[in-house]
């Protein structure tokens, strides 16, 4: 169902992007960079937080990890991430699935500036075993998404 989601976005806002699913599972970022060919980094990993009363999700790098402090500042509270009955609940896609489109309801998205690092980035497509390939700005700019800088510095 969820794939199906992302499906119908992708039929209605941008045909051209073909949605790649996988024999094996790439619900967590070195399963999907293995299965995609890519460096763990350029897996584009959306999280789902609540910040104080509101759910927002936040595309980063792979290898990207939360600056608490930063998030603070860009969003405005301290972060928390959403347990699984409750990302399910809010985007519809199942833990590993989470992407930024097919939403059942819309949310604020954020892209975090690490995704600039690639011309192309690798997200889930609404399952663990569904991906696609997009630019960070194209991934940003259907989504409606907002650029942050909330991970911390690599090294």
């Amino acid at each position: 169902m969820s794939l199906d989601s992302v499906r119908a976005f992708f039929a209605e806002h941008a045909p051209e992007i073909a949605i790649i699913e996988t024999q094996g599972s790439s619900a967590t970022v070195t399963l999907a960079a293995e299965a995609h060919g890519v460096e763990p980094a350029q897996i584009a990993k959306t999280l789902s937080l609540r910040i104080g009363e509101r759910v927002v999700l936040v595309v980063t790098s792979g290898t990207g990890r939360l600056d608490n402090r930063k998030v603070k500042a860009a969003l405005g509270g301290k972060p928390r991430m959403l347990d699984a009955q409750e990302v399910v609940a809010i985007t519809g896609h199942p833990v590993g699935g989470v992407c930024p489109f097919g939403l059942p309801t819309p949310l604020p998205i954020y892209c975090d500036v690490s995704l600039r690092a690639f011309d192309e980035v690798v997200p889930a497509a609404g399952s663990t075993r569904s991906a696609l390939r997009i630019s960070p700005e194209r991934l940003a700019d259907l989504t409606k998404a907002e650029w942050v800088d909330v991970c911390q510095e690599p090294g």
